[in-house]
């Protein structure tokens, strides 16, 4: 992949991509769908928001629905499925605003990634990092770094030995670091992502060699 040559140039992520396999990002024409999934997936497990999915399309009777299919379900139908009042509220906002103003990708390919992003956020409910989300992994746009997710913030913080303490100068310290990935920030975000998730293997060594001892009888102390 063309984005591993550009990306390997900083050192530091060079050690997480060579741990890994490369990333590919998929388009999605959906783009209502996706919106409306990002949002009731929102401060949910994974394991939950998939439960809540799965109830939502067994409800609207199709696994594509489109933005007439979601406001035609009430707001009772909806939040029997295990959604809160506001994201049921959020969902017909973003079903009804595709319906009056467009949401399709023909739409949005017309526009650069921070159009999108001003669009997208006059819909009471989307914020600027649900915004992004939908580029990177709907619209597949390569170069989007979300400075305000938890996950690369935690993982930028350990990879490059940061102080997150005054939140103001952190958050500038990583936009000017991912400043290096561009254009192709998204891919950096994904492999981060990936990181942030993998076992400390210096952990893993030590908690196996803890248990070795344990088992052998050998005790260091005395």
């Amino acid at each position: 992949m063309s984005y591993i040559i550009h990306l390997s140039k900083d050192k530091k992520l060079k050690k997480v991509l060579d741990s890994q396999g490369p990333q590919q990002l998929k388009k999605r024409s959906n783009i209502c769908l996706e919106l409306c999934s990002c949002i009731m997936s929102q401060q949910l497990s994974t394991k939950v928001a998939a439960v809540i999915y799965d109830r939502f399309i067994k409800l609207v009777g199709t696994k594509n629905p489109t933005a007439t299919h979601i406001l035609s379900l009430t707001h009772e139908q909806l939040r029997s499925i295990g959604l809160s009042n506001s994201k049921v509220t959020y969902m017909h906002n973003v079903a009804r605003f595709a319906v009056e103003k467009g949401m399709d990708a023909g739409k949005l390919k017309k526009m650069n990634s921070e159009e999108i992003i001003n669009y997208l956020t006059t819909i009471k409910g989307v914020g600027k990092w649900t915004a992004e989300m939908i580029l990177m992994f709907t619209l597949a746009h390569e170069d989007v770094f979300s400075a305000d997710d938890l996950g690369i913030q935690n993982a930028m913080e350990k990879l490059y030995k940061l102080d997150k303490s005054d939140k103001k100068k952190f958050r500038e310290e990583i936009i000017s670091i991912s400043g290096r990935w561009s254009p192709y920030r998204t891919y950096a975000c994904l492999h981060l992502w990936q990181w942030k998730d993998k076992p400390d293997m210096k952990l893993k060594k030590k908690i196996s060699s803890k248990k070795s001892i344990k088992k052998t009888g050998i005790n260091s102390g005395n």
